[in-house]
Parts: C-alpha cells; sequence; structure tokens
C-alpha cells in the first residue's frame, strides 16, 4: 500500500499565481479576439445581399471558419475556467483580472465605435460600398463590449483593483471623437462660407455629405464621452488615472488645438493686412479649419479647467504647468522665427514674400503664446509657500531648464559648424547670415527660456531655504547602527540635529530584524526621540522592530 501524498498549497509570494494568470489571461485576450474576428468576417458575408457566401474569397472563408468554429469555442471554454475560478477573492483582487478587462474593454469600445460609425458615416455620405463589412465587425465588437461591461458590473466577480479605468478611458476617448468630428464638420461649413464669400468654385463631391459624415462621428463620440462623463459619472472619479486623463487630454490636448487654431486665424489676418502677395482665395484656405479648431479647443479647455478646480491642488498645479508650458513653446517658438525673419530682412532688404509671411508667423505665435504665459505662470506676482513645496514646479522648472540648455548646446554647435563651413570658402549655402540666422533664432528663444527658468530656480531655492525654521545644533556627530535601510533613518537625524551622520550596519543583517529599517513608523520614532538631545555625540541603535535607542555619549 502506497503512503498518501499531500502537495503542498502555493506559498505566500509564490510567483506561480502570477505567472498562471499572465498566461491564462493572454491567451484568452488572444482567443477572444480571434474568435470576434471570424464571426464579424462570417457575419459580413451575410450583411453582404445579392452576394454568395463564399464570394470567390475561398481562403478568407475559411479563415473565417477556423477562427470562429475553433477559436470561438476555445475561448468560451478558457473564460467558464477564469470565471469559475473568480469567486476565490484572492482571483477577483489580481491585478490580472482587473487588467484583461481594462485593456479589453479599451479595445472592444475603439474597434466597435470605429466600425460602427464608419458604417453609419458611409452611408450618410452615400457610399453603398463595404459598409456592410465595417456593420458587421462594429455589431460583433460591440457585443464583446457588452459581455466584458457586464463583467465590468458583476456584484460578485467585478474586478477590486482598476476599476474605474475603463470609464476614464471610455469618457476621453468619446471626447477626442467627437472633438475631431466636430471640428471637421465646422472646417467644412466655414470653408464652404469662406469660398461663397470670395466666390471661388468648389469641385468635387457636395460639401454637405463631408458635414454630414463629421456629424456622425461628432453625436458618436459625443454620446460616449456623454454615457462615461455623466451617466457613469466619470467626472466625479478623483483618482490618480482620472486626474492624469483630465491633465493630459482635457487640459494639455484642448490649449494646444486652440492655440494652434487662434494662432493660424492671427496669421491669415496678418497676411490680409501685410502680405497680399498670393491670391485671396489661398490666403483665406485653412481659416475655416482654423476657426473651427481654436473655438472647439478653447470651449473643451475652459470646461476642463472648471472640472480641475474641484480636484486636489496637484491637479491644479499640472493644470497651470502644462498649459504654461505649451504657452512658452507657442512664446519661444515666435522670438525665434521672429529673429530669423529680422535678420533676413537685415541681410537682404528686398526680402520676398517668404520672409514677410515668416515675420508674421512668428508675431502670430508670440502675440498668442506669450499673453496667455504671462496670464499663466503670473513672473510679476510671488509664488505662494505651499507652490514653493510642491515637486510638480521643480520638476518643470529644471524640465524646462535642462531641455532648453540641450537645444542650445545643440543649436551652438550647428551654428560653430556654419560659421567653419563659411571660412573655409563653401559658397553654395549663401551668405554667413542665411546660413545661421534660423538656428541663431532657436538659440535666442531657448536661451532666454533656460536663462529665466533657472533663475526662478534658484530664486525659489531661496525662498524655500529662508522660510526654512532655523535649528539650533545641539548635536556635534550622530552614530547610526541600524539593520535596514539606513538612508531614511540618517536623512532624518541629519534633519533633526543638523548633524553629520555615520552609518554602521549590524552584523546580523541578514536576522528577522533586518526588516526593522523599513517599517514606517521607525523615522518618526526617531525624530521624536532625538528631539531636545543635546551632546557631543550620540548613538542611536534601531531594532528590534520598530525599537529606537538614542545614547547620549560624553565627549572623548
Amino acid at each position: 500500500m502506497s503512503a498518501a501524498r499531500t502537495v503542498p498549497a502555493p506559498a505566500a509570494g509564490s510567483a506561480q499565481p502570477t505567472v498562471r494568470r499572465l498566461i491564462v489571461y493572454t491567451l484568452l485576450f488572444a482567443l477572444v479576439v480571434v474568435a470576434a474576428i471570424g464571426l464579424s468576417g462570417l457575419m459580413g458575408r451575410l450583411l453582404g445581399a445579392g452576394t454568395v457566401v463564399a464570394g470567390g474569397d475561398v481562403a478568407g472563408l475559411a479563415r473565417s471558419l477556423a477562427f470562429t468554429l475553433i477559436g470561438g469555442p476555445m475561448a468560451a471554454a478558457l473564460w467558464w475556467f477564469v470565471w469559475r475560478r473568480l469567486e476565490d477573492p484572492m482571483e477577483r483582487q489580481s491585478v490580472g483580472w482587473g487588467l484583461y478587462l481594462t485593456i479589453m474593454y479599451a479595445v472592444a469600445l475603439i474597434t466597435a465605435t470605429s466600425w460602427l460609425l464608419g458604417a453609419l458615416a458611409s452611408v450618410a455620405g452615400g457610399e453603398w460600398q463595404g459598409w456592410q463589412l465595417s456593420l458587421s465587425n462594429g455589431l460583433v465588437w460591440a457585443g464583446v463590449l457588452a459581455w466584458h461591461r457586464w463583467m465590468l458590473r458583476h456584484p460578485r466577480k467585478s474586478p477590486v483593483l482598476m476599476p474605474d479605468v475603463p470609464i476614464v478611458v471610455g469618457a476621453f476617448f468619446g471626447l477626442i471623437i467627437g472633438v475631431g468630428g466636430t471640428v471637421t464638420a465646422m472646417a467644412t461649413l466655414l470653408d464652404t462660407a469662406i469660398r461663397g464669400f470670395t466666390a471661388s468654385a468648389s469641385v468635387g463631391e457636395p460639401w454637405w455629405r463631408s458635414v454630414l459624415q463629421s456629424l456622425v462621428w461628432a453625436a458618436g463620440g459625443g454620446a460616449i464621452w456623454w454615457w462615461h462623463w455623466i451617466h457613469e459619472a466619470g467626472r466625479r472619479l478623483k483618482t490618480g488615472f482620472a486626474d492624469v486623463g483630465l491633465v493630459v487630454v482635457g487640459i494639455l490636448g484642448a490649449i494646444i488645438l486652440a492655440l494652434g487654431g487662434i494662432g493660424t486665424v492671427l496669421f491669415v489676418l496678418l497676411r490680409l493686412a501685410f502680405d497680399r502677395t498670393d491670391p485671396v482665395s489661398e490666403l483665406l484656405e485653412p481659416l475655416g479649419a482654423a476657426m473651427a479648431a481654436g473655438a472647439v479647443g478653447s470651449l473643451v479647455w475652459a470646461y476642463h479647467r472648471a472640472v480641475s478646480l474641484g480636484r486636489a491642488a496637484a491637479t491644479l498645479q499640472a493644470a497651470k504647468l502644462v498649459t504654461s508650458g505649451v504657452a512658452l513653446a507657442a512664446a519661444a517658438t515666435g522670438i525665434g522665427v521672429v529673429v530669423n525673419s529680422v535678420l533676413s530682412i537685415a541681410a537682404t532688404p528686398l526680402a520676398g514674400s517668404g520672409t514677410r509671411a515668416l515675420l508674421l508667423g512668428g508675431i502670430s505665435a508670440l502675440a498668442v503664446g506669450g499673453p496667455l504665459w504671462w496670464l499663466t505662470w503670473k513672473p510679476g506676482v510671488p509664488p505662494e509657500p505651499t507652490e514653493l513645496g510642491r515637486r510638480g514646479r521643480r520638476v518643470y522648472l529644471i524640465a524646462v531648464f535642462g531641455l532648453s540648455a540641450v537645444v542650445a548646446v545643440i543649436t551652438l554647435l550647428v551654428i560653430g559648424y556654419r560659421v567653419f563651413e563659411f571660412v573655409l570658402g563653401d559658397v553654395s549655402g549663401g551668405s554667413l547670415v542665411d546660413r545661421t540666422r534660423a538656428p541663431l533664432g532657436l538659440l535666442v528663444a531657448t536661451g532666454l527660456a533656460a536663462g529665466y527658468h533657472f533663475a526662478v530656480w534658484r530664486h525659489d531655492r531661496a525662498l524655500t531655504a529662508a522660510a526654512a525654521p532655523a535649528r539650533k545644533r545641539t548635536v556635534g556627530k550622530v552614530i547610526l547602527v541600524t539593520a535596514g535601510d539606513p538612508e531614511p533613518l540618517a536623512r532624518v537625524a541629519a534633519e533633526v540635529t543638523g548633524a553629520s551622520v555615520t552609518v554602521w550596519i549590524k552584523a546580523d543583517a541578514g536576522s528577522s530584524d533586518a526588516t526593522e529599517g523599513t517599517a514606517d513608523e521607525l523615522p518618526d520614532r526617531l525624530a521624536s526621540a532625538l528631539d531636545g538631545v543635546a551632546a557631543d555625540r550620540v548613538l542611536v541603535v534601531t531594532g528590534p522592530g520598530s525599537r529606537v535607542e538614542v545614547i547620549p555619549l560624553a565627549p572623548a
């Protein structure tokens, strides 16, 4: 009789469940995609009225049948295996389950929306070829979307981690689609009106078809945005991912769209006033799209800026910094272009229309970016004490200074190359001014940005140091004996005492108290124990656990 054998359960912290989930969820994702592709191919053939099922494409039909009849049952079986295991709370709390549903939801939403709105836009525009395949793809992926949405909302098996990420993804995806469709429709309408005003004929399909197709995308994107942002209360989410989406899409993307449109409108108006060398119809060609982009971008930016006012202070600062960064980039570009064109005009007084257009473009960028940067950054107003201590402002200043310095160095190298090229007798590149005016303009802009932000960074450091309370030094030296990570403890000891810190690691660092240095409360305990201690030297011993012992030593 053989002895009974017990198979031990995986140890806590074992990598085996993580690897298993990675393999299972990756395979499930692939099988669901394969089955959806196969089913959409079959449905597309069935919706093709008046055509043979095989349609002459035997290989395509075979692929669709294989994907559907083989991949579909395999996906269903694997899903049933996963679904039953979700009764275990550990499975529901796993990163793999939340990540799978998030990615699958996003893929299904994007795919279904693209195909369905594409089919509706084709029909609205009078295009009767190929919409059946788009409709079939959209319907199948809409079913996949509904299935995964049901799992996301299941009362007992919905993911514990990242449950709100699909809402944020859906809201901002719908916003992007809706804004794109609205801008395109408005641009077409304004272009048609401008062409009618200038009596320039348009050749091609009727203008209303393009408008109708764009409105389909605008309405679809708006519906997706409303469902996730309003109905699903995405606007009330205050998670880190929701704030990132708000800042990146709702503020950064919108301000880029708005500034680009407004700057182009100003450029067109300046050319109409000061540079009429080209026909008026050609000058007005970008006006419609620019007006649409400026109007829609400004509305989207204003709305999300108002929403950001109810978020955390870090989100407010991030919104301010990205707005300031975009405005600074526009203003710096304008300065560089203006310097470039002024040098060209100075070298060639009879400059052509190309140089005048370049100058007007630089003025437009500077006129749009400069005031917005001034209003957002407020260089004449001292920053709030709470803003000085935030990491975002320091990172922003260092990033702008660093990038500007790198570009300035590269530009100097280019200028040096052009100068030596001219001195060595190369006559193919024009005069020295023509060779160096573009990099000189870039050097002036980046040099101003780097110098200003470096000065602000140093000023902030001086203000922070002045605002810090002066601490009387009562300890000459601290000797820290610990078995854990000494870095946070040494930093706290130096901050509290103002003394130098020498670290000694315990010989039994591999024992059970080796993790005592990672305890969250240990730095706070050390700060409390050192407060008020006065001695030439102080011995600090930590461990075991969160124990802290401070021993003042007599002078040597």
